[in-house]
C-alpha cells in the first residue's frame, strides 16, 4: 500500500540554496518541476528518495543538500538528470580541518508544565521505565545458563517483574588489554542501567573477564540489587542461578512506577537502514523531540561516530564550549585515525540498501543523520561504554555506526529507550525499548510489526507537522509509561560488544 497520492508532494527541495531536489515519490522521465520560477524536465524515471539536478552543473561542480555540499559531479549534469553514484563522488579525504564557530544559542523558557510519565525511582537516583530482572554473562560460555534461567522464570514468576532478560554475547575470554576492559566497561554500564530492577551476574569461572573485577565496575547504589556466582564452582547452575533470582525477585517486589518528570529520562538516538526520506521525515522529527526533551531537561545521546562524517561542523558549531568543541574534534579525527590505521578509507559507509534508497556519499548520509540532534546544545563528548550524566542537552558517544553495536552502547550509557529510525526496515531491538520510526509510509504499513511509528506523514500537505510531533511525543510518554514497543512484543531484545585487539 502506497502513499495517498492526493495529498502526497512529488518532490522537495530541502534547502533554499540547494541545486538538487528529492523526489518523495517514483517519477517517470518527462515529469515537470516548477521551481523559482523555472520549469524543469525529468529526462529518466527516478526512484523515491532520489535526487534530480535543477541547473546544470559542470565536472568538480559542488552538489548542494541540506544546504551543505555532499560531493561533487564526476562529470557533467543537465537539469533534470538523476544525480547518483555514476555522476556524484563524495569530496571526502580524512584530512578536513575544523574551526570554533559557536552559534548564538537561544534559550528556550518552558511555560508549561513539564509533562510526567510513570517511571520506577531506583536508589541510584535514576529512573526506569521497565522493572526487569536481567542476567547478565561475564563469558559468553554460560550463554545456553542463562537462556534456561529466563525460560524457568518466565514459567514460574512471569508476573512477579516486566520481564526476564538474558543479555548473551560471545566475549569475555582470550581477551587481553584495553579491549578486555572495553567488555568489562559496557557489561558493567548495561547492569547499571535503571531499566533493570534485579541483575544476576553470571560467570563460568575460569575466564578473563572475572566477575571479581566486574563487579569492582559496578555503582555501589546497586549493592542490593545485584547477585552474582560462578557456574564452576557451584554443582548445579539452575538450581544455584534461581536461588539468586528469588532473591532478587524479593527485592523488587516492592517496586512500584510512579509520576516522574520528563527531566528523568535518558533517550539515545539512533538511524539504521536509512533511505533518501530518512533525512527528510524521521531523523528531523527526531530532532524536534530532541529539543523537546532538552528543553524539558532531559539527556539525549548520539552515537554513530562514522556517520558524522561530512557533517560534523555542525555539530561542533552547537558545542556548549571551546572544550566541548575540542573534545568533538578529538572523537571525530579518532575514529578517522581508526579507519585509516586499518587502511580503510573514512567514506565507505553508505550501504547498497542506502544506495538503493537514494542515498550517495557519506556527507548525504551524516548531514541526514545529524537531524536526529536538531539545534539542542552539545553538552558532553564521552567515550564507548561510558555513562551519560549531562541533562540539558545531547552528549555525543563514541561508537560506530553497526546497529547493533552502537544501539548496546546507547543502552550501556543509561539511556531508558532508543529511537531508532529506519527508511528500509529492520526487526533489530535491544535490552532497553526500541521504538522504530519509518520514515515513510509504505514501510510502516508493510511492516507494522516492526514498526511503532510512521514519519512518513509528515509529508501529507494535509496533516500539520506540529500534530505529528505531539503525537510522537505522547507515544514516548506512553512508552516510558510502560506501553509495550514492537521490539519487547516481538522478545527482539540482543546486544552486540564492538571487538578490538587480538584474540588469544
Amino acid at each position: 500500500m502506497n502513499e495517498p497520492k492526493s495529498t502526497m508532494k512529488s518532490y522537495i527541495q530541502v534547502h533554499e540554496n540547494d541545486n538538487v531536489v528529492v523526489a518523495l515519490e517514483a517519477l517517470t522521465a518527462g515529469f515537470q518541476f516548477f521551481l523559482n520560477d523555472q520549469t524543469i524536465t525529468l529526462a529518466e524515471n527516478v526512484a523515491r528518495g532520489h535526487k534530480v539536478a535543477m541547473c546544470n552543473l559542470t565536472q568538480g561542480k559542488d552538489i548542494i543538500k541540506y544546504g551543505y555540499s555532499i560531493g561533487h559531479c564526476t562529470e557533467s549534469i543537465q537539469a533534470g538528470a538523476w544525480v547518483h553514484s555514476h555522476n556524484l563522488k563524495t569530496s571526502l579525504t580524512g584530512e578536513e580541518h575544523y574551526q570554533y564557530q559557536p552559534k548564538l544559542v537561544r534559550e528556550c523558557s518552558i511555560k508549561e508544565q513539564i509533562p510526567n510519565f510513570l517511571g520506577y525511582r531506583r536508589e541510584s537516583g535514576q529512573v526506569g521505565i521497565r522493572n526487569e530482572l536481567w542476567i547478565i554473562n561475564s563469558v559468553g560460555c554460560v550463554n545456553h545458563t542463562a537462556r534456561a534461567l529466563v525460560a524457568q522464570c518466565k514459567a514460574q514468576f512471569a508476573d512477579k517483574a516486566d520481564d526476564f532478560l538474558a543479555v548473551t554475547h560471545p566475549f569475555g575470554c582470550s581477551q587481553l588489554g584495553d579491549d578486555l576492559s572495553q567488555t568489562k566497561r559496557l557489561l558493567a554500564n548495561l547492569a547499571a542501567n535503571p531499566n533493570a530492577g534485579g541483575v544476576l551476574l553470571l560467570g563460568l569461572g575460569c575466564e578473563n573477564n572475572q566477575l571479581s573485577e566486574l563487579i569492582k565496575s559496578l555503582p555501589k547504589s546497586l549493592s542490593n540489587r545485584f547477585s552474582y556466582f560462578n557456574a564452576q564452582q557451584v554443582d548445579d547452575e539452575e538450581t544455584e542461578g534461581m536461588k539468586h533470582i528469588e532473591a532478587l525477585l524479593a527485592k523488587m517486589a516492592n517496586d512500584q512506577r510512579e509520576p516522574c518528570p520528563v527531566s528523568e529520562l535518558t533517550v539515545g538516538m539512533k538511524c539504521g537502514g536509512s533511505d533518501g526520506l530518512s533525512g527528510l521525515t524521521a531523523n528531523p522529527l527526531l530532532g524536534r523531540i530532541t529539543e523537546k526533551l532538552s528543553n524539558y531537561g532531559a539527556t539525549v545521546i548520539l552515537t554513530e561516530t562514522p556517520e558524522m562524517f561530512g557533517a560534523e561542523q555542525v555539530l561542533m558549531n552547537n558545542a556548549s564550549n571551546k572544550k566541548v568543541f575540542n573534545n568533538i574534534v578529538s572523537l571525530v579525527s579518532n575514529f578517522k585515525d581508526y579507519f585509516i590505521k586499518n587502511d580503510q578509507p573514512v567514506y565507505e559507509n553508505p550501504s547498497p540498501g542506502n544506495k538503493e534508497g537514494g542515498l550517495t556519499t557519506l556527507e548525504e548520509k551524516s548531514l541526514g543523520a545529524i537531524q536526529k540532534g536538531g539545534n539542542a546544545t552539545v553538552q558532553d563528548v564521552i567515550q564507548y561504554g561510558e555513562r551519560a550524566t549531562y541533562k540539558n542537552g545531547i552528549t555525543l558517544l563514541q561508537g560506530p555506526g553497526n546497529d547493533a553495536v552502537s544501539s548496546t552502547a546507547l543502552a550501556a550509557s543509561g539511556a531508558n529507550m532508543v529511537l531508532f529510525t529506519t527508511g528500509r526496515g529492520t526487526p533489530l531491538g535491544v535490552p532497553v525499548p526500541t521504538v522504530k520510526v519509518a520514515s515513510n509510509t509504505n514501510l510502516a504499513t508493510r511492516k507494522s510489526h516492526w514498526i511503532d511509528f510512521d514519519a512518513g506523514q509528515l509529508l501529507l500537505e494535509n496533516k500539520p507537522q506540529q500534530e505529528c510531533i505531539e503525537s510522537f511525543f505522547q507515544l514516548l510518554i506512553d512508552i516510558a509509561s510502560g506501553l509495550p514497543t514492537k521490539n519487547e512484543i516481538n522478545q527482539f531484545k540482543e546486544i552486540s560488544i564492538w571487538k578490538g585487539g587480538v584474540t588469544l
